[in-house]
């Protein structure tokens, strides 16, 4: 048995509820498989855990149901008018999610909040200078529509730890393969979602990036979680990445310096400051794409100093660009 399979039955059945508008402890036990004894021992866990569930009779038999406000009790305890223009003004950082699976539920919660403030407090609001934006990172090309089917799927899965068949395309190894994995967690970065799973053939988690999934089949067969994983994703990349972490020391000119200081790059860092005004930054991170193109983003105002191998990576980049823009120029 799965090793969470009781708080999953519970928010099945949470669910179940909340959608049938009613449903009866037979018809429960019926749908996950279980006995009414079960299935009343899961009805008082979720009513301990805050849900406001209440049964009434209908044709002889007992259906229950969800408080039609689940949540009244945040408009009771009320928002400050600093809190709710807060959460107004955020919309802009909220766009950066635009193209993602998640597009239409953040609509349609602002559409919500914007209901608690009457049209002349928006239009006061929006006459207000735009003084936060956001710049959304680079979207998917694929089709949004099944990108939400495959994300839904997938979250089931992940719910009720049930493995999956999927053909996935690589470009380190630029072929398609076909993998199963357990699936442990979907995690969104750098305006992409990523699915961290365990394939059983190499006995390690692995990242999959969900845009490049050709098809996916969830299978009968369920899994044990076996790998932790930590609660930050991508802990020791800049970007998206799981290696090794090294030492890694660079160094910046005076000019630099101000720019570099004003910002935590990564939880590992430390600075050093010299009396010239340069300054040596260090981290314990892995050396990959996005560590190797921050470095790069800084031109003749970066040197790395360790380790070696990663000096000549970006001295070759160097050399390979500057060979580019060698030859003849052509209008």
């Amino acid at each position: 048995m799965a090793r969470n399979s009781e708080v999953i039955r519970q928010w099945k059945i949470l669910r179940e509820i909340e959608s049938a508008h009613g449903i009866s402890i037979r018809q429960m036990a019926e749908l996950t498989g279980v006995t009414t004894r079960t299935i009343r021992r899961d009805l008082n866990a979720l009513q301990e855990a805050g849900f406001s569930l209440y049964d009434e009779m209908y044709e002889g038999e007992k259906r229950w149901k969800l408080q039609s406000r689940p949540f009244k009790k945040l408009g009771d305890t009320g928002l400050t008018l600093g809190e709710l223009s807060s959460l107004y003004f955020s919309r802009t950082l909220m766009e950066c999610l635009a193209g993602t699976p998640f597009q239409d539920d953040i609509v349609s919660a602002f559409t919500k909040l914007e209901v608690a403030l009457s049209p002349r407090m928006r239009a006061f609001l929006d006459r207000l200078p735009n003084a936060i934006q956001a710049k959304p990172g680079a979207t998917p090309t694929r089709v949004a529509v099944q990108q939400r089917k495959l994300l839904g799927r997938l979250l089931d899965a992940i719910l009720n730890q049930q493995r999956v068949s999927m053909r996935y395309h690589s470009f380190s190894s630029r072929r398609e393969k076909t993998y199963e994995v357990d699936p442990y967690r979907l995690v969104y970065a750098q305006g992409g979602l990523y699915l961290f799973a365990y394939v059983s053939e190499y006995d390690q988690i692995r990242t999959f990036a969900l845009d490049r999934i050709q098809n996916l089949s969830i299978l009968t067969e369920t899994f044990d979680i076996i790998a932790e994983l930590g609660e930050a994703p991508f802990p020791h990349s800049m970007g998206i990445h799981d290696g090794t972490p090294h030492r890694v020391e660079i160094e910046f000119t005076p000019e630099a310096a101000p720019y570099v200081q004003e910002r935590v790059w990564h939880p590992s860092q430390s600075v050093e400051i010299r009396p010239e005004g340069s300054i040596v930054l260090s981290f314990n991170i892995c050396i990959d794409n996005a560590l190797r193109g921050w470095v790069l983003s800084f031109g003749p105002s970066a040197r790395v100093r360790k380790p070696s191998h990663l000096a000549s990576e970006v001295e070759n980049a160097l050399t390979t660009t500057l060979n580019l823009y060698g030859g003849t120029q052509t209008e």
